[in-house]
């Protein structure tokens, strides 16, 4: 058969061909796992492990620092690493907002060091994204929280701007309406709120979140009030003064922060409202009683939250440096 007689692909069938292939590898490149870096980083999970463990013992407040900054990171637009970038002098970044301003310095310093390590053994392979949503679940794991699946190929944002924060996350003195409005915008249930307000079973607050509401909230428990505004006395000559969360086991990620509640041991008024509002009171007492309910409705919750919004294949890369754009 001559050349020329050989059957022709119409290029309308090519063009087919190309774009079935282009999406397939779209598809897989924007593919989450658990094992997502079992071949381009084999030491992935250990390098992490050891990292976590070391910070941990040497800052006990690593944990809650980094559950922190995990909720600023995703809620507002998405778990993409976009909270870790530094400001310059043409932008003001995430990190410096006005609500990001009290964010502890040891989560960030975590994720340097992390990021550091894994760039020695896998350069240019794990985001920044991937780093900080495996540290906060394996901190919370090593406080006696709830183990969830993390999974992971997320890719780190190109931008992080101030600006962007508006309204995106919860401050101590909204009401629950706006708190719920707040979640529900970006896709959690009330009872997923709930879920991870049990995030402040850890951590501390600073006395300027709640020192106004002392003496006018009476929910407080008496006692509890006269002992805040002892521990809060001089934090307008030291805007540093914290206090725990829940005073009972502050170090330990249980369900204590919601039989606090009940009893006026809340911190911030926003605990408050959780017991008193009648549409998060019924999943306030359900986690009091029961714990193990608790950590299955925190894990599925955070599990949701780790891929909310997040970058994918070309909509984001993997930053060489978690504080500065490539």
């Amino acid at each position: 058969m001559a050349p020329s007689s050989l059957p022709q692909t119409p290029p309308s069938a090519v063009v087919i061909v190309l774009f079935l292939l282009f999406s397939t590898a779209l598809l897989c490149e924007s593919r989450l796992s658990i094992d997502y870096y079992s071949k381009t980083c084999p030491s992935f999970t250990k390098i992490m492990q050891d990292t976590i463990t070391n910070k941990q013992i040497t800052s006990p407040t690593t944990a809650a620092g980094a559950l922190r900054l995990f909720f600023h990171d995703c809620l507002p637009n998405g778990c993409d690493g976009s909270i870790l970038i530094s400001s310059t002098a043409f932008n003001k970044a995430e990190r410096d907002a006005d609500i990001n301003l009290s964010l502890p310095g040891d989560p960030f310093d975590l994720i340097v060091r992390a990021k550091t390590a894994l760039e020695l053994a896998c350069p240019n392979t794990v985001s920044c994204s991937d780093i900080l949503a495996v540290a906060t679940r394996d901190l919370v794991t090593m406080l006696g929280g709830p183990y969830y699946n993390v999974y992971l190929g997320r890719k780190d944002s190109r931008v992080s701007s101030a600006s962007s924060l508006e309204g995106k996350l919860p401050k101590p003195t909204m009401s629950m309406s706006q708190l719920i409005n707040l979640f529900s915008s970006s896709g959690f249930t009330v009872q997923e709120m709930v879920a991870l307000s049990g995030a402040h079973t850890i951590g501390f607050s600073h006395c300027k979140e709640f020192s106004s509401n002392i003496s006018n909230d009476t929910h407080y428990n008496p006692r509890f009030a006269q002992a805040l505004k002892q521990a809060c006395s001089g934090y307008p000559n030291n805007p540093t003064l914290s206090v725990f969360n829940d005073i009972m086991t502050p170090n330990k990620f249980d369900n204590l922060y919601y039989q606090n509640l009940p009893k006026g041991l809340g911190l911030l008024e926003s605990d408050h409202g959780l017991y008193g509002d009648p549409r998060t009171k019924p999943f306030v007492e359900l986690y009091a009683r029961d714990q193990n309910k608790f950590f299955q409705d925190f894990a599925k919750a955070m599990q949701k939250l780790s891929v909310y919004g997040i970058k994918t294949g070309r909509r984001g890369e993997i930053r060489h440096r978690c504080d500065a754009v490539n």
